[in-house]
């Protein structure tokens, strides 16, 4: 074999080793690359073993973006061009940026946006930049959600300005072939002078729920005593009321024995008057007279007692009773 045409197999080798080398590309899972040939889409490859025309077919590259965190914690956003296009979840941390609330309030806000590219066609031939793009979409619509809100909305409605913001950014990275997924509020600083404002107001509230805390026990407290009042004097009134049933139903059954026995009393003087032939009206009104001198004579100053003459008669009459009865 001549050196000529050695040479010649060696250019053919190595054309051959080129065409391999640049021909055959492998991708990876979750990767993908859009490839034109001759300055017009192509296809695009799928993860795996592919092989392309080299010199005619040719990667189309995308901007991407990285985000770098130095050594003291600063957040660094790095640009850069690369023709692969990753099919993940991927998440862009965008600087903080200045808004105006409702009430003219400006507030500083750091957004996280979470997207998936669907299309990898539409990702690189309907937008130029698409991480620009992105976070120039995010600021706006972040602008467009906070200024429909005032400042105490914005600190206390995360979910719903996360929800409006994606639903906003989804419909508008449609076209871009991009899914966004999620829009997260990292920090939501207002200005120091009203920092300031909404702590004094804090500590004005609490101090407020402290004293209103205070205000209801010690009402509480007065009721239950009331109420514990209230309950001895109506057990101390049931009692007497139950003491006072208790003896008058006692005084009663006193009065109705002594009458029951002073009845009996009476009926048997009665029969036994009625057999003797005595008026026994007569010796009821001489008891009563008895009784009474006893009362008149009972008393210390008592000296003399004086007696009506009519007294004598009855008296009289008492004597023929006893000596009735003892005979």
């Amino acid at each position: 074999m001549s050196i000529s045409t050695t040479i010649i197999v060696g250019i053919i080798v190595l054309i051959v080793i080129i065409f391999v080398l640049r021909g055959v590309r492998i991708i990876p899972q979750a990767e993908t690359w859009v490839i034109e040939r001759l300055g017009k889409y192509n296809r695009t490859l799928e993860s795996g073993i592919n092989i392309i025309w080299p010199i005619i077919d040719r990667p189309r590259v995308i901007h991407t973006r990285h985000t770098i965190v130095d050594v003291d914690g600063n957040t660094y956003v790095r640009n850069r061009t690369t023709c692969k296009i990753d099919l993940r979840e991927q998440v862009y941390d965008f600087p903080k940026q200045s808004v105006i609330t409702k009430d003219n309030v400006t507030t500083t806000i750091n957004a996280l946006l979470y997207f998936q590219i669907i299309d990898p066609v539409k990702a690189v031939y309907e937008i130029d930049n698409l991480p620009n793009a992105i976070e120039k979409l995010t600021q706006t619509t972040l602008r467009n959600v906070i200024g429909e809100l005032e400042l105490d909305e914005t600190l206390t409605s995360r979910d719903t300005i996360n929800s409006k913001l994606r639903a906003v950014l989804d419909e508008a990275s449609n076209k871009w072939g991009v899914k966004v997924t999620r829009v997260e509020l990292q920090d939501i600083t207002p200005p120091n002078s009203v920092r300031d404002a909404m702590e004094r107001q804090m500590q004005a509230e609490r101090e407020r729920r402290a004293q209103v805390l205070k205000a209801t026990g010690d009402k509480e407290a007065l009721i239950l005593e009331s109420e514990g009042k209230k309950a001895a004097l109506i057990n101390q009134a049931e009692a007497d009321k139950q003491t006072k049933i208790l003896a008058a139903e006692g005084e009663a059954n006193s009065r109705i024995i002594k009458a029951k026995a002073e009845a009996e009393a009476i009926a048997k003087i009665n029969e036994a008057l009625a057999n003797s032939g005595m008026d026994p009206a007569n010796y009821m009104l001489a008891e009563k007279y008895i009784n009474t001198l006893k009362e008149m004579a009972s008393g210390q100053d008592s000296k003399t007692v004086y007696m009506p003459y009519e007294a004598s008669s009855m008296l009289g009459s008492i004597g023929c009773f006893k000596d009735m009865f003892q005979k």
